[in-house]
């Protein structure tokens, strides 16, 4: 079905393009080009499987099997039809269409989804005698169509399946959980070295705590995943991908780093245990429940990247839980690099520190900052680099 080497579309969130290339270029993939949520290389099924497993930063991985232009919905219909799809999944199989529309033929993309889906199950009549059965929430085959503009479709094949943010090892979740995906990018995007002590403030159920131990040691994030999309395909090699899936479980290394996570429940610091556990990652992550302003760190100076509330839950005191992140920062964590996630920019202004870098990120549908405050050793200032603060 698929080519010795072919193209293969990352799917990312806005503001991780660079790091999830940095990431794919760590593959060894080739002709690696950036867009605007998207990534795009070459690469064979053994980079196709690699990076399903180990991408941290990508929401799905796409592969483009047809590209045409169309005039109208019937030919729309006739073009997907022509495609050989016995070729590459079976009339017992399920399958759903997800279409992504920008054209001036369609006004929303229902239809035209609606029309591949017809042609699909047409061709496997004429052929059969029998049609495959369409399946919304967990089809074998996932198949994506993208009507540009220019009302040229391309039409992919979705080898992730389920978004690949859901790694398996979310056993409970608080109430406001950040995405794997996004914890993973935060990280990647500080910089840190996978050595310095790592904390987070506001460790809720765990998600930065893990993703951090992941890189740190090693992991690749969607190791415990028990399907991928591609599992379903006539050209799956499971031998190959069971060698790569043992040289991902051989490439594990745990260090001495320190991972610590504070909250001040402890009901919600008993689900990030919980999802520490599903994980193994329990005894390699320390826990401590307390008030952040409360808490002195036991470490040489590290980096702290957290996800404090955003107002949008607990009420009024927002600008005050701010301020006081600020002060306990001035106050105890002198030489350390503090990173925070926050969709409530009148809240950042409270923090009172000047930023040395801003990024623009999204929780979900939340526009956010991504924000650095570095402290000066010794000093309790603020560290000002040359760094220019984005904006």
């Amino acid at each position: 079905m698929l080519e010795k080497t072919f193209t293969i579309v990352a799917k990312t969130s806005f503001g991780l393009e660079d790091v999830a290339a940095e990431e794919i270029a760590q593959l060894g993939a080739q002709q690696i080009e950036k867009g605007i949520r998207s990534v795009s290389f070459k690469g064979d099924k053994a980079l196709l499987y690699n990076a399903n497993m180990w991408l941290r930063t990508v929401n799905k991985l796409l592969v483009p099997i047809h590209q045409f232009p169309i005039r109208d919905s019937e030919d729309l219909y006739n073009q997907i039809k022509k495609m050989e799809w016995e070729n590459i999944f079976d009339v017992d199989q399920t399958f759903f269409i997800d279409a992504v529309v920008s054209s001036t033929i369609f006004n929303h993309s229902q239809f035209p989804a609606l029309k591949a889906k017809d042609a699909i199950a047409d061709r496997f009549r004429e052929k059969f005698n029998r049609r495959p059965n369409v399946e919304k929430f967990n089809p074998n085959i996932k198949i994506n169509l993208y009507i540009n503009q220019k009302n040229s479709c391309v039409v992919s094949l979705d080898s992730s399946g389920d978004a690949l943010f859901k790694r398996g090892y979310r056993e409970s979740r608080s109430e406001a959980p950040i995405k794997e995906d996004l914890a993973a990018g935060m990280i990647l995007l500080s910089g840190w070295d996978k050595k310095a002590p790592l904390l987070d403030l506001f460790c809720g159920s765990g998600t930065i705590l893990i993703e951090a131990a992941m890189i740190a040691f090693n992991i690749a994030p969607n190791l415990k995943r028990e399907e991928f999309g591609f599992f379903n395909w006539k050209d799956f090699d499971s031998q190959l991908f069971n060698k790569l899936k043992e040289e991902a479980i051989a490439n594990r290394k745990f260090t001495n780093t320190r991972i610590i996570g504070v909250d001040n429940s402890g009901r919600v610091l008993g689900m990030c245990r919980a999802n520490l556990k599903s994980i193994d990652l329990l005894d390699k992550v320390s826990l401590k429940i307390s008030d952040f302003q409360d808490y002195t760190p036991s470490t040489e100076p590290g980096i702290i990247i957290s996800n404090p509330p955003y107002g949008e839950r607990i009420g009024d005191g927002i600008e005050a839980l701010y301020t006081d992140f600020g002060d306990t920062l001035k106050q105890k964590f002198s030489g350390w690099s503090a990173w925070i996630i926050s969709s409530n920019m009148e809240a950042l202004k409270n923090v009172g520190l000047r930023p040395s870098k801003k990024l623009k990120l999204f929780n979900g549908s939340l526009e956010c900052k991504f924000v650095q405050y570095e402290m000066y050793q010794g000093t309790k200032k603020i560290h000002k680099t040359e760094n220019a603060v984005n904006d």
